[in-house]
């Protein structure tokens, strides 16, 4: 996916999600969401990988005491796919409240 058009799909997400190097050189989505402690981190961790399994569509996810961090790309093609958007848009529903 161009760079034009990847910026202007990331204009439709939830604020916080910025277009970064993920993986050498694979340019991807990336959102740190932070959370009041460590529960609450590890159970959005456990809803965004439910939500992964359902799409087979992977994120790598850091978790750490009151924060996670997902990165999206498609691995298949070493970047960014319309699916990726889509899949950065349920973990903003997954994500704190």
């Amino acid at each position: 996916m161009p760079r034009p058009e990847a910026e202007d799909l990331l204009r439709h997400l939830g604020g916080g999600w910025e277009l970064a190097e993920v993986s050498q050189g694979v340019t991807g989505l990336r959102k740190t969401y932070r959370f009041k402690d460590f529960a609450e981190s590890l159970a959005f961790v456990n809803r965004t990988g439910a939500i992964a399994e359902e799409q087979g569509h992977h994120p790598d996810i850091a978790l750490a005491w009151g924060q996670v961090t997902v990165s999206v790309w498609t691995h298949k093609i070493k970047g960014l796919t319309e699916s990726d958007f889509i899949f950065a848009a349920k973990c903003d529903r997954a994500g704190p409240k």
